[in-house]
Parts: C-alpha cells; structure tokens; sequence
C-alpha cells in the first residue's frame, strides 16, 4: 500500500459506519506485520484510533482490532498508547467474553504485554507481570478463566491462554521477588494448570501446540533449577517450618521417653529419619529445596506410611536398616538427571528442527515431567522395595542407587508420550530387581565395549583364530587315530511287507575302519565282519582316498547341539537318528583313458563320484569327523560342538589375557588388598569377590 491508501484506510477506521470500520481494520490486521507500513501507519496518527476501537468495538471488529495491536506490539511499536484503562478493558474481556476470537486477540495482546523483554530495561513499567498485576488483582476470576480456556475444543485458543500463563510464569520467575514468584506458581498449580498441559501433551491437539507445549516443558525444567539451586536455609520460615514437620510427622514420641514417662531429646533424631548426621540442613547441598520439597511432599501425603515404615526399619539391624532420607535425595538427583534439567533449552530455530521428524517430536514431549512429585515418590517406594528385597545394608546404598537409575530408564525413559502417569507408578511398583540385575550387567559390558572395544575385539580375533587352528588339528588327530563305522544295509531289500516304518530305518550287518595316514594325504579304510579288540594297522587297512580328488563332504549331521533331555522317548529317538547318521565324500575318480587323452582331460570333464560314506554312532563322533574332514580340506567346520569349542577356548585365552592387565594400565586407583592379619599359612583367596578366607 503506497501512503494514500494508508492515510484512507486511517481515516475510515474513524468512520461512523460499523461497517466501514470493520472493514478497515481487518484489512489492517493482514498489512501491519510489515515495518514499513507499520512505521507509516503511525505517522498517519493511526493508533489513536485504533486503541479507541479497541475500548469501544464489539464482536468481529473489536477481534480484529486487537489482532492488530497485537501485532503492531510485536513490532516493538504503539507502546505509549498501551494506557491501563486499555489494559483494564482487554483482561475483563479475557474474563467475561464470550466470543472465541476476541478471546485470541485480548490475550495475544497481554502475552505481548507481558512478553516483551526490550521495553523492560528502556521502560521497566510499561510491560511485565507488574504492569497487569494491579488489573488483575481486581478481576478474581483472571487465572481460573485462563485454565478453562486451556481444556476448549479451538486449539488455537489453548495455544492463546497457555502462551499467556507462560509469559505470565517466565517474566515472574525472572523478575518477581523470591517470596512472590512460588506464591503465583502455586496458585497456578492449585487452579489445575498442570492436569490440563498434561492432558494437552497427550492428546491429538499436540501438533497444533507443540510450541506452547515444549516452553511450559521449558519452564518446568526452569523452575526445578531454580529449586534445587536455592539452598536449605533454617534462617528462612518456610525452610525451618519443613525440616521441623518431618520430624513431627515421624510421630517421634514413640521414642522419646524414657522409663519413667518423661520425655527426653532422642540423641538419634534425624538419624533416626535417615540421615546421615544431626544436621539435616547440610544434607540437602546436592538437591537443595527440591530435596527438601520431594522429602516433605512424600512425607506429608503418606503419614501413617511413613511411620509404620520408620518403626518397620527401627527393628532391623542399625546397618540394614534403609536412610529413608538419603534415598528420598537419591531419587530426587536420578531424576534430576534422567531428565536433563540442567541441559539448556532448545533454541526457537532448534525446536522446528526438532519437530519436523516425527520420532524427534515424540521424543520432544516429556508429559511425565509434569508428574514430578509422583514420579519421586514412586521411586522411592521402589528403592525402599529394592532395598529389602536384595538384603541391603548400608554400604550397598549405590547400589541400590544404581539400580533406580536404571528402573528410570527402563520405565520412565522408554515410556510412550501417551502412556498414564498411573501405569508408570505401577511399572515401577512391580519391575523385577532380578531382571534390573541383568540389565545392569548389560550396562556394564557396553561400558567396557566402549572403554576397550577395540582392543578386545583385535585380541578376540587373534584369540578365535588361534583356537580355531587348535581344535582344527584336535579334530585331525580324531582322524589319524581312527574310528570304527558300522555298515548299513536297508531294510527294504530284505523279504516282507515295505512299510513307513521300514522305509528309512537301516541295521549294522559289518563294520568299517577309517584312519587318517600319517601324511595326511590319504584315508584309508577296510570292512570287517565285526569289531576287533584293537584297533587295525594303518597297513592292515586294504583301501585307500586320495584326497586329493576329494571334492566335498556332506553330511546330514545337524549344525545345532542335540538335546539334553535324558528321558527314554529321547534316548531311543536319538539312537534309531544316530543310526541314519550319514557323511558322504564325493570326488572325481580317475577315468581310465589312453595316454594320448591325458593332456586333455581335467575335472570338470571327469564325473563328480561318491567315494566313501561313513554312519557315525554318536553326535561327537559325526562332528569330529565331519569338521575334521571339512578342516582337512581347508573349510570351515560347521557342527555345534566344534564351533562351541572353539568359542570356549578363545574365551579362556581372553581371560587369560586379561589377568595380565594391571590397575596402572587402564588408570584406575591402586585396589585395596585384602589384608592378611590373623591369617597362617592355611587360607585361601576368594578369586571372585577378592576376599580372603581360611
């Protein structure tokens, strides 16, 4: 638009008819994001007019008025026309409007208010929370009416009220006075506005307010910071008000008399509660008010828990009882952790990083953050469970600590964004010590993959090659020391029915000897009637293979190990197997041709042969002599038995290895040696735990 149409757009936003002036400003609405005709449009003395529409107007002209102040506020521009009977009239229509879109426009106009963080410094009482806070203190129904508006159908009215609650939330945490800003946080909480993000975060309308969503996640983690950075302060009310009521809640009276009725100061009174000294206040460094506030929260909404639970540990054994105290910390840092408070936020440019992919915006979405005291308490009923349950004593206490760090992963960490914060209290109510066991062990080994990957995995080679040439000749020497085989004859050829039955199954009639010769270069065999008491002479075996000609072995013999189980159906089902066991060797056979043909004839033209077929009578002997023949021939073996064995024999020679790492090596401290006071010389080292015994 070129001056004249700005300076008749102007003049028709003060025209008499509702028509014409509706029609102006929402044109002005659509152009006003532009500087340039912003900076004309005030030149031209349009603002005058346009906050007067704003206190005058109705319905749709009165939406689209403050759609354009609004955006005109954005600008940095129109602030001086921003008067508190201005102010006044846009929170009352927050509170008492009706229509949807003068709600999206009043509310837009007091997040910018609110929001602007340039005027601030040049003019610390034109924006921020003080400047509405007067206003608003007047219209009780202000913050009740913006929760409400966050459970409508319009999405982009929940996105309206809650990018208002997190201006409000963000200019009063970084600019009210410590007594001030918890006061309005909980005000906050107490109207319900965690429930209703919550249930934003959940529900299909997260597209449409992602951003809104992932600030107030933002300011979540801001406020958690801000918690645990203010330290526990006894000089502070409220401070001292809660370290004294954990200890009344602990019904201390129960203790703290003497036999003669009178009561007397228990020398273990915070100890007695799980710390650590008689100085509870020190004890919170780490966690700060945060501790403080998780410990208290557990406290107070379990009462009569929480001292069944203190006389239940007041029973045990001082070393084995669980420091209820403590473990209230530990949860709350794992947590703390687990959800990276301290990492700072993603930037506004980030953030459209990261929800264009879709399994970058699930993950984006933390709802169960929101849940922060429920999820601290669970976790610490489930560390006391833990506690119990592995017989815990004191100097297991990061142990324990360890395993809650990896229930959070497991239950909280790989929760769905949709999942009810009710189920994750149950999950981890119910998650198996014995399975976080095993998880923690997993852990563990990628911790050393990471640390010394390469390494073991180069020695880990060299380690499985040299066991494969190993078992590779073990399994030779099986052939040059030779076995017994015997020779089957079908059932079919005898006289009788042919059955099902008889089809396959095959008998011994005579046995057959094969050994290896000494070179290595032929296997020599010969039939015999029946087994005889000693083994034949290499020289007494009448036949012989050429390996040479030798072009493969294939057997029938499974690659996996057999079963185990010991029951007679098995052994008797693994016996009539054992006897249609069957390896055969092919090869080409010389042809017998005239000498002027030999210069021309070669294997392929030659016809691939059976030479040999041997019916091992045992699993062991068939992978013995099928891998060995396999070997022999430069392949890989490829049985259970012998791929086990070679697994084995690498995995001692690792561990051999590595009983050569000393501490030095890998820069760990020098170990504690268990001592040899009161020991003679009949003792021993326990070589797992690194004890000592007798």
């Amino acid at each position: 638009m070129d001056n004249l149409n700005i300076s008749e757009l102007v003049a028709r936003l003060g025209s008499e008819e509702e028509s014409v002036r509706k029609m102006a400003v929402f044109k002005l609405q659509n152009a006003i994001g532009d500087p340039s005709f912003a900076e004309v449009f005030i030149q031209e003395g349009g603002l005058p007019k346009l906050r007067f529409l704003a206190l005058h107007s109705t319905g749709n002209t009165l939406a689209y008025c403050l759609t354009s102040l609004s955006r005109l506020l954005e600008l940095d521009k129109g602030w001086d026309h921003v008067t508190d009977d201005l102010i006044k009239r846009i929170v009352g229509l927050v509170v008492a409007q009706p229509l949807v879109n003068v709600n999206r426009g009043a509310m837009s106009v007091l997040a910018a208010i609110v929001g602007n963080p340039s005027r601030r410094n040049s003019q610390p009482d034109s924006t921020g929370f003080q400047r509405l806070k007067p206003i608003v203190e007047s219209h009780k129904q202000f913050l009740p009416s913006l929760v409400e508006k966050m459970t409508s159908a319009d999405h982009a009215l929940c996105a309206n009220a809650l990018q208002l609650i997190n201006a409000l939330m963000r200019d009063t945490i970084a600019n009210e006075a410590d007594s001030e800003w918890p006061r309005f946080i909980k005000q906050l909480q107490e109207l319900g506005v965690i429930k209703s993000v919550y249930g934003l975060m959940q529900s299909s309308a997260v597209q449409d307010l992602a951003h809104p969503l992932l600030d107030f996640q933002s300011l979540t983690k801001i406020l958690l910071r801000r918690w645990r950075e203010e330290k526990v302060d006894l000089e502070k009310a409220d401070h001292r008000r809660a370290i004294r009521g954990l200890h009344v809640t602990s019904n201390p009276d129960q203790s703290g008399t003497d036999p003669k009725g009178s009561k007397r100061q228990n020398p273990a009174k915070w100890r007695r509660l799980g710390f650590e000294s008689e100085s509870p206040a020190f004890e919170f460094s780490s966690t700060g008010f945060l501790g403080l506030m998780d410990l208290t929260d557990f406290v107070y909404k379990n009462e009569d828990g929480f001292q069944k639970l203190l006389l239940e540990q007041s029973a045990e054994p001082l070393e084995q009882r669980c420091p209820i105290a403590r473990a209230s910390l530990a949860v709350t840092a794992v947590l703390f952790d687990h959800f990276e408070v301290d990492k700072p936020d993603e930037s506004e440019s980030n953030r459209y990083t990261v929800l264009e992919s879709r399994a970058n915006f699930e993950r984006a979405f933390k709802p169960l953050l929101l849940h922060w005291s429920r999820l601290h308490t669970s976790g610490l009923n489930a560390f006391i469970r833990l506690w119990k349950a592995a017989g815990a004593q004191v100097d297991d206490f990061e142990k324990i600590e360890e395993l809650i760090q990896i229930l959070a992963e497991q239950v909280i960490g790989q929760a769905p964004r949709t999942k009810e914060i009710k189920d994750v209290e149950n999950d981890l109510a119910e998650f198996d010590i014995q399975r976080l066991r095993e998880l923690q062990m997993e852990l563990l080994e990628l911790t050393y993959e990471d640390a010394w990957g390469h390494h073991l995995r180069q020695v880990r080679d060299e380690l499985n090659h040299e066991a494969l040439q190993f078992v590779k000749e073990q399994r030779i020497r099986c052939l040059l020391q030779g076995a017994w085989f015997p020779q089957a004859l079908s059932y079919s050829t005898e006289a009788g029915p042919v059955t099902s039955r008889t089809l396959s199954r095959t008998v011994p009639s005579a046995w057959r000897f094969v050994r290896l010769s000494h070179n290595r270069r032929f296997l020599h065999f010969s039939d015999f009637d029946e087994k005889l008491p000693t083994e034949p002479r290499l020289d007494a075996l009448q036949d012989k293979i050429d390996l040479s000609i030798v072009s493969s072995v294939v057997s029938n013999v499974s690659a996996s190990a057999p079963s185990t189980s010991s029951s007679d159906s098995t052994l008797r089902e693994a016996s009539q197997a054992n006897t249609s066991t069957k390896i055969t060797i092919h090869g080409y056979i010389p042809a017998q041709i005239h000498s002027r043909q030999k210069s021309d004839t070669s294997k392929t033209t030659q016809k691939e042969s059976v030479l040999l077929q041997l019916h091992p009578q045992s699993h062991t002997l068939a992978s013995e002599w099928l891998d060995g023949l396999l070997m022999l021939l430069n392949q890989q073996p490829i049985t259970a038995d012998t791929n086990k064995l070679v697994n084995l024999i690498g995995g001692y020679g690792l561990k051999i290895r590595l009983l050569n790492v000393r501490f030095e090596d890998v820069g760990m401290e020098e170990p504690i040696l268990p001592s040899r006071e009161g020991l003679d010389d009949d003792y021993y080292y326990d070589i797992g735990g690194m004890e000592a015994g007798v």
